[in-house]
């Protein structure tokens, strides 16, 4: 049987994106601590006694293989195909792999662009460097309170966050494709919402089969675990499950695993499985330079950093104690040029700044700050729930930055990405307008459209909002799925009023409340009060019903 031309060109361009694909991955291996030291036990294995000459390669893998360097190697690779961007057409220009929409493009370079004027006006204003060398006094004391910073109180009256979330929303709003004339033949999109911008999102019987691993015949942990009825034979199986799991030191397996959510005592192994972060005696010299550099240098964005811990996490009754790791954490991030890898996969630029005297000079840039992320009003609540887990400063840094270069910073970047902010807005607005139409309609009727009440939860990946225990069952689903899509869909169910009898009481009991409430709101300022408090609500009884009960 012969291929038709379509069917062996469709082949044959898989062929070369593959091959693309695996070039990508041995290039940037080569460069990683993993390869020096895989080539160094490679070595070492040389004059063991089970390697012999006449069949060296065979007993070198299966040296390897023995001694745990293939799982290594094995879990380094998927993690690569984890953060990766799929590949388009092979001959497609580099930007394109960044972001493959122009309008896209452009505007990210100029929300880009209002953020650095932003944080140069500043300091304009207040008459101080972005960056200057701190005194030896300075280093000094710095370094004899670094692990009590809460007890600091500067004075950061002047100071002010470079933009908060309402601000980035306005900017998604006004964001339009000039080719598109507003018609949608599939009817998915209407002028209704906020977004306006044709990208395709899933309807709900997509996102059934995607997270078939939440459907009602699937155990959970949040939902099971939670009745108390003793003894609980799935929470025990399910622990004994994952501690097979973290035994086999196996990504791909951690990943699949979590789906179902993951028990408290196994969170922080198994999360580090995933993100394939080992926490070994380099990881750690590694955070000690970063300090080092932390002591030694002050940025003006410590002051955004001080600042926006003391108005979120300082003030949050689950995350205040954790204030000295959040402040060592971010400024330690903020350091760290091995951030600025993941903006070869981002549809954002790191900002750069000019050398006094040298203005417009590209041969005098420099990236600022160092690893080309400006915080913003709310960022250090990326950090604050990983406190509860890890409480070794290398690893709770380390678990960070890979949640941040996999997932955070599509969140407050401009791109198409099906898990990027403007894709998350568009399907919640998508799916709320599609199956609540009369209580979208009421919204946004009064003034109150309700992305404008969410996008603050979807910024943030709703920390600060949920109770601790429920927000990491959230975060369970974005490891285990690798998306973000997951915020969307379980923001559109606060609303929900018109669950079947076949749902669970406490949940419709609940919901039915909120959505009355909501209906009866005659302003934008009453509808948030209505939401204002997230805490009480269980996160898997609210995604499960969503996406699988039956509305009436």
């Amino acid at each position: 049987m012969e291929l038709g031309p379509e069917l062996e060109g469709e082949s044959e361009l898989e062929k070369r994106q593959l091959s693309v694909t695996i070039a990508r991955i041995v290039q940037r291996l080569r460069g990683s601590p993993l390869h020096s030291e895989l080539e160094q036990e490679a070595r070492t294995s040389l004059h063991k006694s089970e390697v012999r000459i006449e069949s060296l390669k065979e007993d070198l893998k299966e040296f390897l293989r023995k001694s745990g360097w293939e799982k290594k190697l094995q879990n380094a690779v998927y993690r690569e195909l984890n953060v990766l961007p799929e590949l388009g057409h092979p001959s497609a220009p580099p930007e394109h792999t960044k972001e493959g929409l122009m309008y896209i493009r452009r505007a990210q370079v100029n929300w880009e662009k209002r953020v650095l004027k932003s944080l140069n006006s500043m300091c304009t204003e207040m008459s101080i460097p972005l960056a200057k060398k701190r005194s030896a006094d300075e280093q000094r004391e710095l370094l004899h309170k670094w692990n009590e910073m809460g007890t600091d109180e500067p004075d950061l009256s002047h100071f002010r966050p470079v933009y908060a979330p309402k601000d980035f929303l306005e900017v998604l709003i006004n964001l339009r494709n000039p080719n598109y004339n507003g018609g949608d033949p599939t009817g998915l999109h209407s002028s209704w919402g906020l977004i306006n911008v044709p990208l395709p999102v899933k309807d709900l019987p997509e996102l059934r089969e995607l997270y078939t691993e939440l459907g009602l015949n699937y155990e959970q942990l949040g939902i099971d675990d939670s009745l108390r009825i003793s003894p609980e034979p799935f929470e025990i199986e399910y622990i004994r499950l994952g501690q097979k799991v973290l035994s086999e030191q196996d990504s791909a397996a951690a990943q699949q695993y979590i789906r179902q959510g993951c028990p408290t005592t196994l969170r922080a192994d198994m999360w580090a499985i995933i993100l394939n972060v080992n926490n070994e005696l380099e990881d750690s010299l590694y955070y000690e330079q970063l300090k080092a550099n932390v002591i030694q240098h002050d940025l003006l964005v410590d002051n955004l950093i001080y600042k926006d811990v003391k108005l979120t996490a300082s003030n949050d009754d689950y995350y205040f104690v954790f204030e000295d790791y959040l402040y060592q954490v971010l400024l330690c991030f903020s350091r760290d040029a091995l951030v600025l890898d993941h903006f070869n996969y981002s549809s954002a630029s790191p900002p750069k700044s000019y050398i006094k005297g040298k203005l417009a000079l590209e041969d005098y840039a420099v990236v600022y700050p160092p690893n080309g992320v400006v915080p913003f009003h709310g960022f250090a609540m990326y950090v604050a729930p990983l406190c509860f887990l890890y409480h070794e400063p290398s690893k709770l840094y380390k678990v960070f930055r890979e949640m941040y270069v996999r997932f955070f910073f599509r969140l407050h970047n401009i791109s198409s990405h099906s898990s990027g902010i403007v894709s998350l807005c568009l399907l919640f607005e998508t799916l709320i307008q599609t199956y609540l139409p009369q209580l979208f309609y009421h919204l946004r009727e009064i003034g109150a459209q309700p992305l404008r009440i969410s996008f603050k939860w979807m910024v943030r990946a709703f920390s600060g909002y949920l109770a601790t225990d429920q927000l990491l069952f959230l975060w369970d689903r974005i490891l285990g799925y690798n998306s973000l899509e997951i915020l969307a869909a379980r923001m559109k169910i606060i609303n929900i009023s018109g669950w079947s009898p076949s749902s669970r009481l406490l949940a419709a009991a609940v919901f039915a409340y909120r959505a009355e409430n909501l209906m009866e709101a005659t302003s934008l300022a009453a509808a948030e009060a209505v939401l204002a408090d997230l805490s009480t609500l269980q996160v898997m009884p609210l995604l499960q019903l969503f996406l699988f009960a039956t509305l009436n």
